[in-house]
């Protein structure tokens, strides 16, 4: 069974860091291209990064490059969100997810394979 695990959200100031963790099971990260996405209060889900480790692609939404870094550590089956420079606009619920196809990770995301269950990011100004 494929199975995501999200962790490492919290509450930080404007200007802080936070290093999101993403526990994978029931495939091995170096097999799936592998995804953040976020959801603010009142909007839609949208992309932050994707990963696929097998040929090193990755993509970054334009609102979080040169802040954030998307990377793996397939030996512990987890993939990270290091998130730098944040802003009040960073505020969200952050999720994970995972499909075999790149095409998904960098936009039809809503069709991903596996979704993790959220982490919440609150970003104070």
């Amino acid at each position: 069974e494929v199975q995501l695990q999200a962790s490492g959200g919290g509450l930080v100031q404007a200007g802080g860091s936070l290093r999101l963790s993403c526990a994978v099971s029931g495939f091995t990260t170096d097999e799936y291209s592998l995804g953040w996405f976020r959801q603010a209060p009142g909007k839609g889900r949208e992309g932050v990064a994707c990963v696929k480790s097998s040929d090193g692609s990755a993509w970054y939404a334009d609102s979080v490059k040169g802040r954030f870094t998307i990377s793996t550590d397939d030996a512990r089956n987890t993939v990270y969100l290091q998130m730098t420079s944040l802003k009040p606009e960073d505020t969200a619920v952050h999720y994970c997810a995972a499909d075999r196809l790149w095409e998904y990770c960098v936009g039809h995301f809503s069709g991903m394979d596996a979704w993790g269950k959220g982490t919440q990011v609150t970003v104070s100004s």
